[in-house]
């Protein structure tokens, strides 16, 4: 039966949508399984609000995640495929895409910069995607599609390893020294052996695959290969990491790996973390007509109650906040956020310190003032603001020091850890780094009250805004002392692997 390219561009475009706002089953389990086994309080905290937030974006049909990702599109066309007409799949991939991205319902924010190395211009609309095409034996369609978030993206490692190497070994080492600014829990992509871009291809497809590692834990392992994964997730986990980075038991929930024939001489590898925003499906096309998606069941996403806990939070009053307040603040501390408090990413901080340096006067009073690392989703229907997680800390710390000396800045609030550099700035200067949940972000967005542009309107969602926020959620990260959680939570829950019961 010929194919319509109108079903697939359609049935893409509705497949993006769903994935933006609703977690796969499989994952949303292996979450709340990790919430149960959870010990660490801040580790649980966070599994708490990013459980609660994927059961809010699935009923509100919004963002599970502010950062609504690249696309990428894997297609296996059957050779005996035929067309009601011959389509540009490339144009057909990318319409589906800005079609997804530009739904009035629930726009997406758009990511993709047209050149990486001129003036970074936005495309608008999220394209292009990237697209993966093969050829299989059939009369069918079989597509999946995913949107990859960048701070997972950002933390890909690839290696040329020597034939005999370990790969668990490298695998641990590179996942200790990653950080969180993939956002944990997630599932590993690894891919071992083809040429050098076939190994991170396959990394990236591994992640397609169901989250299984309970079952596999259950039957045991059947192949070396899934040896391996129990290896490197038990490996991982006892690394202590955690939710967030804070310290906690899980830190993968799965570890998928595909492999491929190699050359004598080498073993590449490619590793690719998912973040908590997983976001993927898949679908086959027969010719008769656009795929019709399974709507989700909320009773696959549990419902996280939680004892009060009030007396154990501090409430802090943004509008009368000084460095006497901040140095009270303790690493580990959940505290709740009310007032006004501005927002920054890299492109503000790049132009703030630029217009330092030139001397000129900045467009926004600083001074005692709180900034979130932030680019919100556009907002819709009663919405103040879209989904508006928090982006990672880590990529401000060249523009800290500066910051901190010149601009009466006295604390910051992101997510992922702080590096030495960072560290030292804000202990110079009394300061403090706060993190609010990544992959919270529709959650988050409930406590931002009300909101508006006060610089930068150009630079769009990286433009700074000023917040009106109540019960704002976070966790101290570095405190005025030089401290952090990401270094001291780890340390106190890391411990030698032992298998899941």
């Amino acid at each position: 039966m010929p194919h319509n390219p109108d079903d697939l561009q359609d049935s893409l475009c509705r497949a993006i949508q769903l994935i933006s706002w609703c977690h796969p089953r499989d994952f949303v389990r292996a979450l709340h399984a990790a919430w149960q086994i959870e010990e660490s309080p801040a580790a649980k905290a966070a599994l708490t609000q990013i459980l609660t937030n994927s059961r809010m974006a699935m009923l509100g049909r919004r963002p599970i995640c502010q950062d609504t990702g690249v696309v990428n599109v894997f297609l296996k066309i059957g050779t005996a495929v035929t067309w009601t007409r011959p389509p540009d799949l490339t144009a057909l991939v990318n319409q589906a895409v800005a079609d997804a991205y530009l739904d009035q319902g629930n726009p997406l924010r758009a990511s993709m910069i047209v050149d990486p190395l001129g003036d970074r211009r936005n495309s608008g609309d999220n394209t292009p995607a990237m697209i993966h095409t093969e050829l299989v034996t059939g009369d069918q369609i079989e597509v999946h599609v995913t949107a990859k978030g960048g701070g997972s993206e950002n933390k890909t490692q690839f290696a040329v390893l020597l034939p005999g190497a370990n790969i668990a070994d490298w695998v641990v080492e590179k996942l200790a020294k990653m950080g969180a600014g993939w956002c944990p829990p997630g599932v590993l992509g690894i891919g071992v052996g083809g040429s050098v871009e076939r190994a991170m291809l396959l990394a990236k497809q591994s992640l397609l695959g169901p989250v299984d590692m309970a079952d596999l834990r259950t039957k045991g392992p059947q192949s070396r290969i899934e040896e391996l994964r129990l290896e490197i997730a038990d490996r991982v986990n006892g690394l202590g990491i955690g939710a967030q980075g804070l310290g906690g038991l899980t830190t993968v929930l799965d570890v998928k790996i595909a492999t491929a024939p190699t050359h004598a001489a080498s073993l590449p590898i490619a590793l690719i973390p998912n973040c908590v925003a997983n976001r993927h499906i898949g679908f086959t096309l027969t010719g008769k007509g656009p795929t019709q998606f399974e709507p989700p069941r909320t009773s696959d996403w549990p419902e996280i109650i939680t004892a009060k806990t009030d007396g154990n939070i501090r409430r802090v009053d943004l509008n009368d906040l000084n460095k006497s307040d901040i140095a009270t603040w303790k690493i580990g501390e959940q505290l709740l956020l009310s007032g006004k408090m501005l927002t920054g990413r890299d492109a503000a901080h790049r132009r703030l310190c630029q217009m330092l340096d030139r001397g000129e006067a900045l467009p926004v009073n600083l001074t005692g003032r709180v900034i979130y690392y932030v680019g919100p989703v556009d907002a819709v229907r009663d919405e103040v603001v879209g989904p508006a997680g928090p982006t990672t800390a880590t990529r401000m710390d060249p523009f800290t020091e500066q910051m901190l000396a010149q601009t009466g800045l006295i604390a910051m609030v992101g997510k992922a850890e702080r590096g030495p550099t960072a560290i030292a700035a804000i202990k110079k200067h009394g300061a403090a780094s706060l993190v609010a949940t990544g992959g919270a972000a529709f959650l988050i967005a409930q406590s931002i009250k009300s909101s508006r542009v006060l610089a930068f309107a150009d630079l769009g969602m990286e433009a700074i805004h000023e917040f009106e926020v109540v019960d704002f959620p976070v966790t101290v990260a570095v405190d005025a002392r030089g401290n952090s959680v990401h270094i001291s939570g780890i340390k106190a829950w890391a411990r030698p692997p032992v298998s899941a019961k």
